[in-house]
């Protein structure tokens, strides 16, 4: 039986993973087997299920399953734990291991490619799904200053900073308190409200002097989102490819114990109109 690799989600058609993959194995002579593997929530135990009975021996998780895959782990990492979700999984034995490797793509694209500095920053996070819960430990060890969440339904933000752990550095506030809460070195997207044509209506106010904007969506995506950052004068701006490629190749050392080079990737990926996709 071949070793077979996957990414799940619903919808997941659009993702560059299985391209990605494919373009890590090249680097090192492997031949690997990566597939997009659709799986609606009230599904996904029993597609992952059939998938490792046939073969599988690591998957990708994006959205809306990271939440979930953290319960079908017997293991999961400390920063999976501490996140609350899971975007890598690794078969041991009969059973899953859970890691979550957005948060260290995120701060490699940023702190490594971009040359950014992070500490010191305050951080707005805007959502608190599994996207914003997978990035925001990372963000807290690189060394920001303070974090506030801001989610549509305040109880998620709530819940994201009590796993968080840090009461002095991480705040949470009301969707309606934006325009009260002064400005930001750094702005975080980890909503899905740039698909489909929708945007986010934010005040300018958030933005500070050496403001930094980021998407965790690529593409079509982060369009909406980066296009009010320009408007509010934010310099550096940035979508979530370079975090998606990054978080693929610790995925992939995960699997197979090496780590390959990421900027040539990124690189033929960012310059392929077909890169506009949702991201993972």
């Amino acid at each position: 039986m071949s070793h077979r690799y996957a990414v799940f989600g619903h919808p997941v058609a659009h993702s560059l993973s299985p391209r990605i993959h494919a373009a890590f194995a090249a680097q090192f002579g492997m031949a690997l087997e990566f597939v997009a593997m659709d799986a609606p929530p009230d599904q996904f135990g029993q597609v992952l299920a059939r998938f490792a009975a046939t073969g599988g021996r690591g998957a990708s998780v994006t959205l809306p399953l990271k939440e979930l895959a953290l319960d079908l782990c017997a293991e999961v990492s400390a920063r999976a734990r501490r996140a609350g979700a899971v975007n890598t999984l690794l078969r041991h034995g009969d059973a899953w291991q859970g890691d979550n490797t957005d948060g260290i793509g995120l701060v490699h694209d940023l702190a490594e490619r971009r040359r950014l500095d992070l500490r010191g920053r305050r951080v707005l996070l805007l959502g608190a799904g599994g996207a914003a819960r997978g990035v925001a430990p990372a963000l807290l060890d690189a060394g920001v200053g303070e974090l506030w969440i801001v989610n549509r339904t305040p109880e998620k933000a709530d819940t994201l900073a009590d796993a968080l752990g840090e009461p002095g550095r991480v705040h949470t506030r009301y969707w309606s308190d934006l325009a009260q809460l002064g400005g930001f070195d750094m702005l975080v997207n980890a909503t899905s409200a740039g698909r489909g044509g929708g945007g986010l209506d934010l005040p300018f106010s958030l933005a500070g002097n050496r403001a930094l904007a980021v998407d965790l969506n690529y593409g079509e995506a982060a369009v909406s989102f980066l296009a009010w950052a320009g408007a509010a004068g934010i310099q550096h701006r940035f979508d979530g490819l370079g975090m998606l490629v990054e978080q693929a190749a610790e995925a992939f050392a995960l699997w197979h114990g090496k780590r390959p080079d990421t900027d040539e990737v990124y690189e033929a990926l960012s310059s392929r109109a077909d890169a506009l996709q949702t991201a993972d």
